[in-house]
């Protein structure tokens, strides 16, 4: 009886894709090719036909999730919405194959921005537009919009937002679920309206301008373009594009706080204070680097800058070839791909929280050998941390290692160079995109065989739910409870 309940709740869940897919369904009619429009019609049925019967047989009858029915629940929908993401490509008669669908599609919904396209421009705008809404969609957390629109998962929906939201510790900023859900996209909604206006300020026309404003707040990266933003050549575009990542890769939970009045918790919080000194820092560096590559101070600091807020909130937006780059600059950006952005945002990898907390241990533990009988704590935003989240990120940070090492492996054994290999394994992780070697800006992942194709959508999902709801699932323990 459980296990069918949770297919229901999938089946809802799953119903997500159809406002999803009706922008760009309704784009399709209206340009009246029949194939585009059996790309998308073929997986709405599919999901109405599962949904439909599944919302019916709720009634009024409201459900709670513990851990365990929570990590299995958010990951099957996103597998289901992925694979469903995937049909209208695999569709549309543009010569998609199966692999590489699903690949574009766990690309979008993960925000990753890798692709295996070498022509964007051959796309439809159709395909361009569904494209560019599954990285707005994921970037924001498909659970989290389920949660907002369906009161009926309101109990227990905390649950599912800890299985998929970023970073060690997770917040409601208000006391009911559905509530907080409903304010972050609310939030994420004006940024994005913002970011569309400015965009079409800066000469974009309105379909480019909504395009790459879905991309850039879900720290996406993908482009209507080749030659992605650098195809604009416009010093504006490319500061609004810079500010905006480097506003994704923040706690989206501090706006709340900003709009509540609360202007210290910014300054406070010490993943913020961090976030913005290592954004600095490198930017700094890099563009000093770069001085002598481009002869004027200030378009060593456009690109710098811009490059250093694409990587560090792992949008992967390009906007030079920076492997032509000096070694210090390229360093600093392979750097900040270990780093990541804040928790709570759209951004992936590491987290820059976590690279707090095992900073301010370490200062402990070379404290602790100096003052053997002291007591020393991790002080986050001006409070005592919990012993057990110094644990938990010690515990993730292993794991991100170690699934950045198997990735790599399995990669080097397909024939891929090492160095390749493991950037690619840590960029698909760390939902970056881009990388060096094979994929450095300039190349596709179109060139890796099917089955390193598959497992990077698994590791791009994974990196995405943060790991350890997809890993938990290969326990033992979990399946004896």
């Amino acid at each position: 009886m459980k296990c069918l309940m949770l297919l229901r709740i999938i089946a809802l869940a799953l119903s997500i894709a159809v406002p999803m897919m009706l922008p760009a369904f309704l784009m399709a009619l209206a340009t009246g090719e029949l194939l585009l429009i059996r790309a998308f019609a073929i997986p709405l049925i599919i999901t109405l036909c599962c949904a439909v019967p599944a919302l019916g047989s709720f009634k009024k009858t409201r459900f709670s999730f513990g851990p365990q029915e929570g990590f299995l629940l958010v990951f099957l929908t996103w597998i289901g919405i992925s694979l469903l993401g995937a049909l209208p490509y695999y569709f549309s008669g543009r010569g998609f194959r199966f692999v590489d669908a699903v690949f574009e599609s766990a690309c979008g919904f993960a925000t990753t921005g890798a692709t295996t396209l070498s022509d964007v421009e051959d796309l439809p705008r159709v395909l361009l537009l569904w494209r560019s809404s599954t990285h707005w969609f994921g970037g924001m957390g498909i659970i989290l919009l389920t949660v907002a629109l369906m009161p009926l998962l309101g109990v227990g929906g905390f649950q599912l937002i800890k299985a998929e939201a970023p970073g060690p510790e997770k917040e409601k900023v208000t006391p009911k679920i559905t509530a907080t859900a409903k304010i972050l996209w609310l939030v994420y909604c004006a940024l994005t309206l913002l970011l569309f206006l400015l965009y079409l300020l800066g000469g974009m026309d309105s379909f480019d301008a909504l395009c790459h404003a879905f991309t850039t707040l879900a720290s996406g990266g993908v482009s209507t373009k080749n030659q992605g933003i650098r195809f604009y050549d416009s010093p504006f575009i490319d500061l609004v594009s810079t500010v905006f990542m480097f506003l994704a890769g923040l706690n989206f939970n501090l706006y709340v706080r900003l709009l509540k009045g609360k202007f210290t918790d910014l300054w406070h919080n010490s993943e913020a204070r961090a976030y913005l000194l290592v954004f600095i820092g490198a930017s700094a560096l890099i563009t000093l680097s770069l001085r002598d590559v481009y002869g004027s101070l200030g378009t060593a600091a456009r690109y710098g800058i811009y490059q250093a807020a694409s990587i560090l909130s792992t949008t992967g937006a390009v906007v030079a070839d920076y492997e032509a780059w000096p070694s210090l600059a390229q360093a600093s950006l392979f750097v900040l791909m270990l780093i990541g952005g804040c928790s709570g945002s759209t951004a992936g990898g590491i987290k820059v929280i976590r690279h707090v907390v095992l900073w301010k241990q370490a200062g402990n533990e070379l404290r602790q050998l100096i003052y053997p009988q002291g007591i020393f704590t991790v002080q986050l935003n001006r409070k005592v941390g919990r012993k057990d989240v110094v644990y938990g990120v010690a515990g993730f940070v292993f794991l991100y290692v170690l699934v950045i090492t198997a990735t790599t492996l399995i990669t080097a054994a397909s024939g891929t160079d090492l160095f390749s290999a493991f950037s690619a394994a840590l960029s698909v992780t760390g939902n970056i995109g881009v990388g060096f070697g094979t994929i450095g800006p300039s190349h596709t992942y179109g060139a890796f065989p099917d089955h390193i194709k598959w497992l990077f959508a698994l590791v791009m999902i994974s990196g995405r739910l943060e790991l350890w709801t997809v890993v938990v699932l290969f326990s033992p323990e979990y399946w004896r409870r």
